[in-house]
């Protein structure tokens, strides 16, 4: 059960729709964070798939302790994130989930039927990572112990206290989760009434978290529909599948020795320095020049745009930070395209190791819809895999849970 309760130690961002792709200069947005895979059976010819869609989402809001409270206008289970939307849909991989214009209808087409849906996931919004947390609370001392004098937009920082933690999921995280679960239940009600879905989780403490929160908002409305067969009890068991090193894991990417330890892993920073060449240098000029004394560095400017969606996450309503109007919307569009870079070319079709680390995973979606046991020789957990208890075949539903890096990967693999 989600509650109020901030924690200190794990978190994450985003995740977007069918048309999600990474480079802003072929007209697309930044990195997706979920990949749905669903089969369809046509009526008219029993036993006979038609095909699969794929979509990519992403997911985030927000839930107190034991009961719904009242989300913000702008965001819903089903209309996603649209606050500000021209700032909030470019924060990379850091924005909250919003529907993305596409091509593919959501319909099934007529004449078919769901029979087969996977769901792979990022974890929610979080709270910046360890290390992060750490720079930018430092980046806030150092502004407020040198600077003397603040531009009006500025004001603000003097008085600003930094309050994030590090690595958690925060209730907004936690709510984009309940709100997925609710929402993967009416877009697949016909099949969800009578079906729960076998869950798994990368072993991260966000990553496991998501997946209970998924769990807790498809119960939700499975409870609330009076037509629903089923009599499973909540909380939905979860494989949760370790991310030590050495383990085989399809739901993390730290596997593969020959691209962690060599050249291909620098190619997305590589792409992304280039760009960074370009779009900082003015940006930094006009912030420095705005609260003199700070002489930020080009690091710091781009740490200084991620405390914008990282404050906008840590508040459970989601409320735009002020950090973030200090940038234009061009600006942001500028900042979403480094972070696209970095996803493509350090995870995507980018890197040539890229789409290979996803493999394992396209293998084992494979066995799931055939119902023939996985037949994969790389990153997937046979220990887990070859048991009928911890990977059964012929399900309707599967939910699996990971990280941002993993969508690019899997979606190359696919």
């Amino acid at each position: 059960m989600i509650t109020q309760e901030r924690h200190s130690i794990y978190q994450l961002v985003s995740e977007k729709d069918a048309e999600d792709e990474f480079l802003m200069s072929h007209g697309h947005k930044s990195s997706s964070n979920g990949l749905i895979h669903a089969q369809y059976r046509r009526l008219s010819a029993a036993g006979a798939v038609v095909g699969f869609f794929t979509l990519f989402l992403a997911f985030r809001s927000w839930i107190a302790s034991g009961f719904r409270a009242q989300p913000s206008k702008c965001d819903n289970f089903s209309g996603g994130y649209r606050c500000q939307p021209g700032i909030s849909q470019y924060w990379g991989q850091y924005s909250p989930y919003f529907p993305v214009p596409s091509e593919i209808f959501p319909e099934v087409p007529e004449g078919c039927e769901v029979t087969f849906v996977q769901v792979l996931a990022r974890h929610g919004a979080r709270d910046p990572t360890a290390a992060k947390t750490v720079e930018y609370n430092a980046l806030i001392e150092r502004i407020q112990s040198d600077v003397k004098s603040y531009a009006a937009e500025y004001e603000f920082l003097k008085d600003y206290v930094y309050s994030l933690g590090a690595d958690q999921l925060s209730v907004f995280g936690q709510q984009e989760l309940v709100n997925l679960g609710t929402g993967f239940y009416q877009r697949y009600h016909a099949l969800a009434q009578a079906f729960t879905p076998f869950v798994r989780a990368s072993g991260q403490e966000r990553v496991v978290e998501s997946a209970k929160n998924f769990s807790q908002g498809f119960h939700q409305a499975r409870t609330a529909d009076k037509d629903s067969s089923t009599t499973d009890k909540y909380q939905y068991p979860i494989v949760v599948i370790s991310e030590e090193d050495g383990m085989n894991n399809t739901l993390h990417h730290e596997i593969c020795t020959k691209f962690e330890n060599g050249h291909k892993q620098d190619l997305g920073w590589e792409a992304q320095k280039q760009w960074v060449e370009i779009f900082v240098p003015p940006i930094r000029a006009r912030v420095n020049a705005n609260i003199p004394g700070a002489e930020l560095t080009t690091p710091e400017t781009i740490h200084f745009m991620d405390l914008c969606p990282f404050e906008t996450v840590a508040n459970s309503k989601g409320k735009i930070s002020q950090f973030c109007f200090l940038f234009t919307e061009e600006e942001w569009h500028q900042f979403d395209y480094y972070q696209s870079l970095g996803k493509y070319y350090g995870f995507g079709n980018g890197n040539p190791l890229g789409p290979t680390q996803g493999v394992g995973f396209a293998n084992e979606l494979i066995a799931r819809m055939t119902g023939k046991p996985v037949d994969d020789h790389t990153t997937v957990n046979h220990t887990l895999d070859d048991s009928e208890d911890t990977f059964p075949l012929n399900r309707q539903f599967y939910a699996d849970f990971s990280h941002d890096k993993l969508v690019p990967v899997n979606q190359g693999a696919s």
